[in-house]
């Protein structure tokens, strides 16, 4: 009997990615195999959804229309939808799109094939939603999508309350891991070639919350600093007001935590920020940028910023360009504010004109592209250590170049070395140009180290082997190439 194919397809942030990886694995695990890439027939389509983005709920019935005419004519094929929009409209989606066959929250991932079967079997739609977290998600199988890189998640959910987000309600209150759980996970990846992992979390640094340790999470850096093979830790995404001295003391201490920091701002105005529920304001957030500047001054810092917020004045959004110009980001993930209903902002007098946000982001978009480009043109003759990537960039096969990231994250364009590397390999190169969001190493490789991701990969893809999960952001390694024109302002949720 020939085996039950199925195709995933991710919406929204790091930690729907992850997830999908745990759905891919359970499916696997029950004996599903991924469809060929570009198939048009597979026997299962999974719908990992994103509540916070905008429009977020009219892409996901665009994708359920197209696919009904395909399900119509194949008896037998089956449509589930899971993720943050789920655990939301869990009433509507089959009301709409009668031919869903399961319907999952963010806290049954675990249920995925049960309720196939159980549909398959009973052939009506089954809608199970869970209100808490049954099983921590990295207790489940899973379908990594990286051979030398890879999640862990130290928590899930987030007890903030900031107006414009929805996550809280999706996601419930947040609930960490115990920290032997996380290095064992991460110590089993390492044996298994993992060379990066990144430490997950909705509100990451406030992991310890749980036990009353403000310091936990340092704590855990500087294990993960113990871990013998394990080369490039990074987090996302920390909230500044748990960002404390002594997780900057650690990431400057601990070799194998990379100098690169994501610090969501945004909003620069202190007023802004008292009604976005952020709990600093300006001053604290820029004496950050300066305690990590000074503890390490070549780290690469991002941001996310909101704009046009309820009430935003152009005072205020002036307040968002001096922050900025100070904190000189390397990147910035930037947003037109827009309503997500069941939030706070979306009842808040003061709603910015359209026009109003577009020309405040426009001006934002190019004070940040002109920075960016000067922190890059400040790496111009520095030689960079830098993680070959596996369909990340470009790979021109025509000017023979491969794409990698340096430790701080920068993404680097480099001249094929004359022998073979592989993804998980490490490459020296000297940046020989810089544009806004990449950097171009145009000579040769000074050296080349094969490493033990580099074999992992090469195992893996021995084999043909099926494509990989369908995503619908990038990861956190792999910044857009031009800042988001709307969204959330929150790149995990």
């Amino acid at each position: 009997m020939t085996a039950k194919t199925y195709e995933l397809r991710t919406f929204g942030c790091q930690m729907n990615v992850h997830d999908s990886e745990r759905m891919a694995g359970l499916l696997e695990d029950a004996g599903y195999v991924r469809a060929p890439e570009g198939a048009d027939g597979a026997d299962v389509v999974v719908f990992n959804t994103c509540a916070v983005r905008e429009n977020a709920d009219n892409r996901l019935y665009g994708n359920l229309g197209q696919l009904a005419p395909r399900k119509a004519a194949r008896p037998g094929m089956q449509i589930a939808v899971g993720g943050c929009l789920a655990q939301k409209d869990r009433d509507t989606i089959v009301k709409k799109a009668p031919w869903v066959d399961v319907v999952f929250g963010t806290h049954n991932v675990g249920k995925l094939p049960v309720l196939l079967e159980r549909a398959r079997v009973r052939r009506e739609a089954q809608v199970e939603i869970a209100e808490s977290l049954e099983a921590f998600p990295s207790t489940l199988p899973t379908r990594r999508e990286s051979a030398y890189a890879a999640w862990v998640s130290v928590s899930v959910g987030c007890n903030n309350t900031c107006t414009f987000c929805i996550v809280p309600q999706l996601r419930g209150k947040e609930k960490d891991r115990k920290a032997g759980d996380v290095l064992a996970e991460i110590e089993a990846l390492v044996a298994e070639g993992v060379i990066e992992i990144t430490l997950l979390g909705q509100n990451v640094n406030a992991y310890g919350s749980d036990i009353g340790d403000r310091e936990a999470f340092g704590k855990l850096l500087r294990a993960c600093g113990r871990i013998e093979g394990l080369e490039r830790v990074r987090f996302t995404s920390p909230h500044p007001r748990d960002f404390t001295d002594d997780v900057i003391a650690a990431m400057a201490e601990t070799p194998n935590v990379m100098p690169q920091l994501h610090m969501p701002l945004q909003s620069g105005s202190s007023r802004v920020l008292k009604d976005m529920r952020r709990s600093y304001r300006q001053e604290r957030f820029l004496k950050i940028i300066e305690n990590v500047r000074a503890a390490m001054p070549r780290a690469a810092i991002s941001t996310d910023i909101i704009v046009g917020f309820p009430g935003e004045t152009e005072e205020d959004f002036q307040e968002t360009l001096h922050v900025v110009r100070e904190a000189r980001f390397a990147q910035a993930f930037t947003f037109q504010y827009s309503k997500r209903p069941g939030t706070p902002a979306a009842e808040m007098d003061g709603q910015i004109p359209k026009a109003v946000v577009q020309e405040r982001y426009e001006r934002l978009v190019a004070l940040q592209e002109e920075i960016s480009w000067a922190e890059n043109r400040a790496q111009v003759g520095r030689t960079l250590e830098v993680l070959v990537a596996e369909g990340e960039g470009r790979k021109d096969e025509a000017t023979r170049r491969l794409s990698g990231r340096a430790a701080d994250n920068r993404l680097v364009h480099f001249a094929r070395p004359e022998e073979p590397v592989r993804p998980g390999d490490m490459v020296s190169v000297k940046v020989t140009y810089a544009a806004p969001h990449h950097l171009l190493a145009e000579g040769p490789a000074l050296a080349v180290r094969r490493t033990r991701a580099g074999d992992a990969w090469e195992a893996r893809t021995a084999a043909p082997a099926p494509s990989g999960v369908m995503l619908g952001l990038p990861t956190v390694g792999a910044p857009a190439a031009r800042p988001a024109a709307q969204g959330d302002g929150c790149r995990v949720c």
